[in-house]
């Protein structure tokens, strides 16, 4: 399954296209290289996602086939880490 397609349907992000425009800015990450929305994601991928204000790293534990119901997505990954990031931070 694509990564844009993965996000979306584990509900790490909104909207496929949300998903797609994350990756072409290069915020997804998958050691330490950043990922295209084409990329063929697999079971034990490990993947960092930065979001606007917190940095999510996730392992992916499942690849659907189909697009699941809400209480299966949480299924498809387990979370690693999760730091928030303050804006005051950057500057």
């Amino acid at each position: 399954m694509r990564l844009d397609k993965f996000l979306k349907v584990a509900r790490l992000a909104k909207r496929r296209t949300e998903a797609k425009d994350a990756l072409v800015a290069g915020r997804v990450f998958k050691d330490g290289r950043a990922l295209k929305p084409g990329y063929d994601v697999k079971v034990g991928d490990v993947l960092e996602i930065h979001y606007l204000r917190k940095t999510l790293t996730v392992r992916v534990c499942g690849v659907p086939e189909r697009v699941l119901p809400r209480t299966v997505a949480s299924e498809l990954y387990e979370i690693l880490d999760e730091r928030k990031e303050d804006p005051v931070e950057w500057l």
